[in-house]
């Protein structure tokens, strides 16, 4: 069996709902066993959209355990003296009131890492969601957004802080805590909006014809000529009028522009 870079090593993750399951689920990709605790309620993700829980929670082990009770505590304890890594996703409040800090998990197991992810780094008590957060970044335009940008983001940012606390303890490093936050993972991806790139006429607005979306004929495609090279080959074709160019094209017509032209034109049905 091909040995991964995390091979032998087990995350207990006890966070629920999308960025603590998506970033164990990054990690068992890189070969670390993934054991999952859920209250006797369970993930509300598993009600809600079971296909992605499914798909999130697909290598993970799932067992109940109710942390309010002695028995839950029990065996929580028991399954973080035999793990190298932590990641929760609650409020920094209720993880006190379970008892769940850096000293009492040190006294459990001090070659334990915890990831603890937050909404906000600043203000780990106050709720939010990736909506709220996407808002407080300026990702959002009054429509709803079809990414969770700061979920995934946050997942990606706790894997990788995951890694580099699970390194650093094989290298003698004393550090076993990192904090993610969901806003400050939105606002790493907001730089295009405000450095005004994606907005107001900037560059990736959509504002020139090279790189911007249009109409085709039974759909829609995807226009990206940025570099000059590219630009100047659509010019070949399309003339001075690329959106009257593209409204007289089919999908099929337009994918075969892009393969015989070399464009970067993705066609696609809205």
């Amino acid at each position: 069996m091909f040995d991964l870079p995390l091979s032998g090593l087990t995350v207990v993750c006890m966070a629920t709902n999308v960025p603590g399951p998506a970033a164990a689920a990054i990690l068992a990709g890189q070969g670390m066993e993934v054991i999952k605790i859920e209250p006797p309620s369970g993930d509300l993700t598993a009600l809600a959209m079971p296909q992605w829980y499914a798909e999130l929670n697909r290598a993970a082990k799932i067992e109940t355990v109710d942390l309010r009770s002695d028995a839950g505590q029990a065996r929580f304890r028991e399954l973080l003296k035999g793990a190298d890594l932590l990641i929760s996703s609650h409020r920094r409040a209720a993880l006190g009131r379970l008892g769940i800090t850096v000293p009492a998990l040190a006294a459990v197991n001090p070659r334990l890492a915890w990831v603890e992810i937050v909404g906000d780094e600043d203000a780990p008590d106050l709720p939010g969601h990736d909506l709220t957060y996407q808002a407080t970044a300026g990702l959002l335009d009054g429509r709803m957004p079809r990414a969770v940008i700061a979920d995934m983001a946050g997942a990606e940012r706790a894997a990788s802080a995951a890694t580099t606390l699970l390194l650093g303890r094989e290298r003698g490093r004393p550090q076993r805590h990192a904090v993610i936050g969901l806003r400050q993972a939105a606002e790493r991806f907001a730089a295009p909006v405000r450095l005004g790139f994606t907005v107001n006429g900037g560059l990736l607005s959509g504002a020139s014809p090279d790189y911007a979306i249009h109409a085709l004929r039974d759909g829609l495609v995807a226009c990206a000529a940025l570099e000059p090279h590219f630009s100047a080959r659509l010019a070949e074709v399309a003339g001075g009028d690329i959106p009257g160019f593209f409204a007289g094209l089919t999908i099929k017509e337009c994918r075969a522009l892009a393969r015989e032209r070399d464009l970067p034109l993705e066609p696609f049905r809205a």
